[in-house]
């Protein structure tokens, strides 16, 4: 049967005196697969929420279809539910459908073709199968186990209670359980939050088979990629939202262009507003009544004045109504976006061929065990491994903020810088401004406002830190460590909380300069298109494997 679109019409949502939907329309068919993107704030969620019916819009409307599936950031479960109980939940509507088939059978079966109501059966009968065969439900059984499987589930008893599981394994139940059930519009919002690649990778084939629509939102730029047929763009822009066909790549390709196109134009009218005014000034000068007469006018002055005059004068009031018409209509400045404009991240130590940092048989009983590393003057090295694999244990290492067994060498007068994943600051009642300023000191805060690094925006300088959201607080530890870059500068998961273009512009600053950089991650976006070394640590805690790549 035909599946009904997602339609949204002209939200409008107010959230603590602030628009965080503002005019939004979205139309999403059957078939499309819909990735929200943009700044942290700019509301993705909130938008999500909207189409759930989970949140009501303060002005315009949203039509869906009879069956949607939401799965947002922080789910909520009873603690006495067990695994069969969910999943029994999830395969409640295919169940239904086939005991109703089954029904509507036997009953066709016992009524003649020409009695009065063997039609609506019929009819009843067809509608119900074409529900069926659209959420498969001869399959949903074997489909449950292979979902259960592919999000690294599958090894639990069926009898263990949620209240057992770690958050991100309810998370991905939660995930599970809407896949089983294969809704007709599916809801999700960052959907490979605790995801390991190979769940992740699993939970793209999924989405790119589903047949209705999905819209998502999600930080993960691989994803998108992989899954997106449409983004929408929801950072602040004159028209609204925009919405662009195609994957992540197709998006930075266009918005690449798009703002070529801007640049160019704007050039060019500024280079055409200068020269107007240039020649309605000259000009303007040159028609003055009160002008003497120069060297080479002196001959025939009096005969050619009025014939100059007049000619030089339609000149001027051309100028002035095409100057007046472009001012009119002028194309605005491009805006400064919120970029991370760095330096270099990192300063450069003095030439040697001994190690910044250098780890020989390294141990942290039950977190890491490392026969041999060293970290380079200008080295670039990813660090990757699977969930309780070590990488921050690692960091904190070579940050020597953590003890281990073995030899740990750090060349003299060494500074290293480490971003961890739980930022805090000591003081969350100073602002943002005065955290910034007292930490570097006036003279350096002065050489580097924070607000040209591009991390923070300027209504948050005055905010206490207390208030600010995670990827807030993170971009102002970031903005620390880079206004003042050390010798060996430690990024643990850096592009957590980040938006996706603030992800390629960190990623662009991360591959040139001096100094030595060490990133642990498992952004796959990242990872893929990393130029320096790798070490890959097992996910067996502390076990490395032997080789370390150049890519």
């Amino acid at each position: 049967m035909p599946q009904p679109a997602l339609l949204a019409h002209d939200l409008v949502r107010v959230l603590g005196g602030r628009r965080v939907i503002d005019g939004v329309s979205l139309t999403a068919s059957p078939g499309h697969r819909i990735g929200l993107i943009g700044e942290n704030g700019v509301g993705k969620s909130t938008l999500l929420r909207l189409l759930a019916g989970l949140d009501e819009p303060d002005a315009g409307s949203v039509t869906r279809p009879r069956e949607l599936g939401f799965l947002h950031q922080e789910m909520a479960f009873d603690a006495n539910l067990t695994l069969a109980a969910v999943l029994d939940e999830a395969l409640r509507e295919t169940r239904e459908d086939l005991a109703e088939l089954d029904r509507l059978g036997e009953e066709l079966a016992g009524v003649p073709e020409d009695d009065p109501g063997h039609q609506e059966l019929l009819d009843s009968y067809g509608r119900c199968l074409e529900r069926a065969q659209d959420r498969e439900s001869w399959d949903a059984d074997r489909r449950a186990a292979l979902v259960l499987d592919g999000l690294g589930l599958g090894a639990f008893g069926h009898d263990r209670r949620l209240g057992s599981l770690s958050g991100g394994q309810r998370g991905r139940l939660a995930l599970a359980a809407l896949l089983v059930r294969r809704p007709f519009a599916l809801l999700l919002d960052e959907p490979t939050n605790h995801l390991d690649d190979e769940a992740a990778a699993f939970l793209e084939g999924q989405v790119r088979s589903l047949p209705g629509t999905v819209v998502l939102a999600s930080h993960d730029r691989a994803f998108l990629d992989a899954v997106s047929t449409d983004l929408i763009d929801l950072d602040p822009a004159l028209d609204g939202p925009v919405r662009y066909g195609g994957n992540y790549s197709a998006y930075l390709s266009a918005k690449h262009a798009e703002r070529q196109r801007w640049e160019r134009r704007y050039a060019e009218e500024q280079e055409e507003l200068e020269k107007l005014r240039e020649s309605a000034g000259v000009s303007a000068h040159r028609v003055a009544p009160d002008r003497g007469r120069v060297d080479n006018e002196k001959m025939g002055y009096g005969h050619r004045a009025g014939r100059v005059q007049q000619t030089v004068s339609r000149r001027v009031r051309n100028a002035v109504r095409r100057l007046e018409e472009l001012e009119r209509t002028r194309v605005a400045e491009p805006p400064r976006p919120l970029r991370f404009v760095a330096g270099d991240l990192a300063r450069g130590a003095e030439e040697s061929t001994e190690p910044l940092v250098g780890l020989r048989n390294v141990r942290v009983p039950g977190r890491l065990a490392l026969d041999s590393l060293n970290v380079m003057a200008a080295d670039r090295l990813l660090v990757t491994g699977g969930n309780g694999a070590g990488k921050s244990t690692l960091l904190a290492v070579l940050a020597g903020r953590l003890p281990a067994e073995g030899e740990v060498y750090m060349r003299r007068f060494l500074t290293v810088g480490l971003l961890t994943q739980d930022t805090v600051f000591e003081r969350p009642g100073r602002t943002v401004r005065d955290t910034y300023e007292l930490s570097l000191g006036q003279a350096r805060a002065q050489s580097v406002p924070l607000a040209s690094l591009g991390l923070m925006q300027e209504t948050d300088l005055d905010k206490p830190v207390g208030q600010l959201s995670v990827g807030q607080r993170r971009r102002l530890a970031l903005s620390l460590l880079v206004a003042h870059p050390p010798h060996v500068l430690l990024l643990d998961e850096p592009t957590n909380h980040l938006s996706p273009r603030l992800c390629d512009e960190l990623e662009e600053a991360l591959g040139t300069g001096p100094g030595a950089i060490v990133v642990a991650s498992h952004d796959r976006w990242l990872r893929r298109r990393w130029q320096g070394r790798e070490v890959r640590l097992d996910s067996e805690p502390g076990r490395r494997t032997s080789n370390v790549r150049t890519r």
